[in-house]
């Protein structure tokens, strides 16, 4: 034994040195290849109008600045350690599939996969054609853009995927990473959208790192940029091997309906990847899954909270809330801290920046009220049930009962489950269908958080985070999502 540990310990020590000695040089050889690949890109598109560049590039430019920026980017992955592209399978053309779809996505160096695909179109935020040089390639590739501050941006994005898709081969493929954002590889996202959109076939491209170590992954809670770049430029050699599976073909069903066929073709993916198909997302930085008709975070952000001031040796049971039913009252991030005895500005601001804040930085002080009850843990679910409809419930102008309404709905959700806002006011919309009013009383309440055969084990699990149970045993988020959500309708259904 003793032995082993100190071959491993000498093995440790090389890599440590062959790091320290490779990655600055590999790194910085890597950002002048990159600079390099900027004259090509701007010659592509120099001179051209908006209106050419609504079509195809063809000629010389398309030849010499094509081919350039293809070897140029191979140079630059085989720089940062990508010495091997290993291909499995055959990619179709562009008539057999116009688009393609590429996952698991789980770091900023997927777009290697771009170099074995011949460098198809892409779908990028429009805010990335301000980053030097990389706006200059998103121009060059002609990028499908999208802005995330524009709601008229995404219709403009389908309508652009779906003339591009049906172009009959006009156009260069499109692919897509479905997922939306990055993740640790151990499952697959849900599959937006987005891809399937246009209704015509898709040829699914599996990305794998099969290397010793995982120095790629970025994902939500893991590594840096910088880490995961120094890591991967560390190694003597990293490996990528890309698969391209036999294409895909909508049934009419699918065509019609996006969401089924990204499921579909999302349960296909991960059968050859050999790992689970979920049905969580990201709802900005969020990870959330559905479950039953709503979507609730993985880990809530209650959790986090009560963490916080555990720290700080703060006991929310003592802390006097004396929030005022039905009546919202403004606080600051000062009188937050005298109102919870907390002192040291740091934890303040991080227990504080956990509520939502209106545009003079002030919150809700029923929203901490009602955290703080939840994390106490002393009251029953009834009670707590009970406190946060007395709390968010309105006063009615013509009768004396109260009824919660959207915006007090949505918030207890988000609050206690995490769930997104306008997931929570869809099922309030829905909860409330039938009924005399827009509201809900305290008795449909209740039967929705503590009666429903879904919904009541949800609210007991999340509502006691300090005995939060492991991810895999009954009762937690995933285990009720993957016991009762239904499972995507198999093609030809």
């Amino acid at each position: 034994m003793g032995r082993w540990i100190a071959r491993r310990c000498g093995r440790m020590d090389r890599f440590c040195l062959l790091g320290a000695l490779l990655a600055p040089i590999r790194v910085l050889l890597a950002f002048i290849v990159l600079f390099l690949l900027w004259p090509f890109a701007w010659l592509q598109v120099a001179g051209l109008t908006e209106e050419q560049l609504q079509e195809p590039i063809t000629g010389w430019r398309k030849t010499v600045c094509h081919n350039g920026v293809l070897g140029l980017s191979r140079l630059l992955f085989f720089l940062l350690g990508f010495l091997r592209i290993r291909v499995r399978g055959q990619r179709a053309s562009r008539l057999q599939a116009p688009v393609l779809v590429a996952a698991p996505h789980s770091t900023f160096f997927d777009p290697i996969v771009l170099l074995p695909c011949d460098l198809p179109k892409v779908v990028s935020r429009a805010e990335n054609l301000s980053v030097p040089v990389i706006g200059a390639l998103l121009r060059f590739n002609q990028a499908i853009l999208v802005s995330r501050h524009d709601p008229a941006s995404r219709r403009r994005v389908v309508e652009e995927v779906r003339r591009r898709a049906t172009s009959g081969g006009k156009w260069p493929q499109v692919l897509f990473f479905p997922e939306g954002t990055c993740s640790n590889k151990k499952a697959l996202l849900k599959f937006k959208p987005g891809a399937f959109i246009a209704g015509v076939p898709v040829q699914p491209v599996l990305i794998r790192y099969p290397n010793s170590l995982d120095t790629t992954s970025w994902a939500w809670r893991g590594p840096g940029v910088l880490k995961v770049l120094w890591l991967t430029a560390s190694q003597p050699c990293s490996i990528v091997d890309v698969e391209f599976l036999p294409v895909y073909h909508p049934s009419p069903e699918e065509s019609r309906n996006p969401t089924l066929y990204a499921n579909n073709v999302q349960r296909v993916m991960a059968q050859a990847l050999g790992i689970p198909a979920t049905e969580c997302e990201f709802v900005g930085s969020l990870p959330v899954i559905v479950v039953g008709r709503l979507k609730v975070a993985l880990e809530p952000q209650l959790w986090e909270l009560g963490k916080v001031l555990r720290k700080a040796g703060l006991s929310p049971g003592h802390v006097d809330a004396g929030a005022e039913p039905g009546r919202s009252r403004m606080i600051s991030q000062e009188e937050f801290a005298r109102q919870l005895q907390l002192s040291d500005p740091q934890t303040v601001a991080g227990a504080f920046s956990y509520f939502q804040q209106d545009a003079k930085g002030l919150v809700d002080f029923r929203d901490v009220a009602l955290a703080l009850a939840a994390l106490d843990g002393g009251r029953s679910l009834e009670e707590l049930t009970r406190l946060a409809f007395e709390l968010f419930a309105e006063e009615q102008v013509e009768a004396p009962d109260r009824l919660l309404y959207k915006d007090g709905f949505s918030t207890i959700l988000h609050l206690l489950l995490g769930s997104p806002r306008p997931a929570a006011a869809t099922l309030h919309a829905e909860l409330c269908q039938g009924g005399p009013h827009q509201g809900l009383s305290l008795c449909q309440f209740q039967d929705f958080s503590l009666h429903d055969p879904l919904h009541g084990k949800l609210f007991s699990t999340y509502l006691r985070p300090s005995q939060k149970p492991h991810a895999s045993s009954p009762g937690t988020p995933t285990a009720l999502a993957n016991g009762t959500v239904q499972a995507p309708k198999q093609k030809g259904d």
